[in-house]
């Protein structure tokens, strides 16, 4: 019975040991007189810099039967940019371009058209060290007068069918950073637009652009 007794305590006092050792987890440093070496300390999570969730894109001209919105369109691609999005200049006239007169004829003086409205490969390289972004808010969207006087004015065969401008007055918006710090400015912007439409597409098309800050009125 005494032994019974003895191997009984001795069990319990081993279960014990176990279940504190379950509840405290491993030492983390050695008891007097162990050989064993440190235990592990306590885990310490470093934070690290976020990885981005997105990846850049180029932004996109939605297509659109309707002139006005075809325009909206067309001109928050114009304008929307990124120096810090690893695409450069031909990569966002490209995106213009797609959207242009499918005939080709104006194909060249779009390019053209568009190239005075992004900052040149040089430009674009020293921007990119500020992170330089920019977007349009527009303001007003209107035929302009003028418009109207040079369609009376058009001979015969000389305008295709649907072939309308729009004037846009906006605010240019750009971002970046100068010594660390965020920086923001906005200039007021105006020009006009050429675009081709029903009847002799289905969808708009995008023909010319004015001189920046030089619209119809």
């Amino acid at each position: 019975m005494i032994a019974v007794l003895t191997a009984l305590v001795a069990v319990l006092v081993l279960t014990g040991i176990g279940v504190y050792g379950l509840i405290t987890g491993p030492p983390t440093s050695n008891e007097p007189g162990s050989d064993e070496g440190p235990g592990p300390g306590p885990v310490v999570t470093v934070p690290s810099d976020p990885v981005p969730t997105t990846t850049p894109r180029l932004p996109v001209v939605r297509p659109s039967a309707d002139p006005a919105t075809f325009v909206g369109n067309v001109v928050t691609a114009l304008f929307s940019w990124d120096t810090a999005s690893g695409f450069m200049p031909l990569d966002y006239t490209s995106v213009v371009l797609e959207v242009g007169d499918p005939s080709g004829a104006e194909q060249a003086g779009l390019a053209a058209d568009i190239a005075t409205y992004l900052p040149n490969r040089e430009a674009w390289i020293e921007l990119r060290q500020y992170a330089t972004a920019q977007h349009l808010s527009i303001d007003d969207v209107f035929v302009p007068q003028a418009w109207g006087e040079a369609v009376e004015q058009a001979q015969p065969g000389q305008l295709a069918e649907g072939t309308i401008a729009y004037t846009i007055e906006g605010t240019r918006h750009r971002t970046g950073t100068w010594n660390d710090e965020p920086v923001t400015s906005k200039h007021a912007v105006a020009f006009t637009v050429f675009l081709v439409c029903e009847p002799t597409y289905d969808t708009c098309h995008l023909l010319r652009l004015s001189q920046l800050d030089n619209p119809l009125r």
